[in-house]
């Protein structure tokens, strides 16, 4: 990735990430689209966004996958190494989008005004 690229992860039918998509496109912001469902959760952009975000940050807690996991796989979650285990494996468990941004700053979710500020 260059560091003028903005790079969006996510999954293409999420709402969420549809939102942040055409926002995008309609500020003429070009975003490569990475989609976890076929390409996977990139290992070593995952231990960035951790060390950027935090990985409760990252966790969807409140999402349909992390619901419908079983009780012993959600408390089995209590600190970067079992989230991000956790992350690799069910990749819908990631709160969308994460997006990498040209100066390299990490954001999860999507809100028009901080994406209106982070593009300065």
């Amino acid at each position: 990735m260059s560091s003028t690229e903005l790079m969006l992860y996510g999954i293409p039918n999420c709402d969420t990430v549809k939102k942040a998509r055409a926002w995008l496109a309609a500020q003429g912001v070009a975003v490569t689209f990475h989609d976890f469902k076929k390409q996977g959760v990139p290992e070593a952009a995952l231990d960035g966004w951790i060390a950027a975000v935090g990985w409760e940050a990252l966790v969807n807690r409140s999402g349909t996958t992390w619901r419908k996991l079983d009780d012993a796989t959600r408390t089995a979650v209590t600190d970067a190494a079992s989230a991000r285990a956790l992350m690799v494996a069910q990749a819908s468990v990631i709160k969308r989008p994460v997006v990498q941004w040209p100066d390299g700053s990490v954001s999860v979710g999507f809100s028009p005004k901080r994406f209106a500020q982070t593009l300065g």
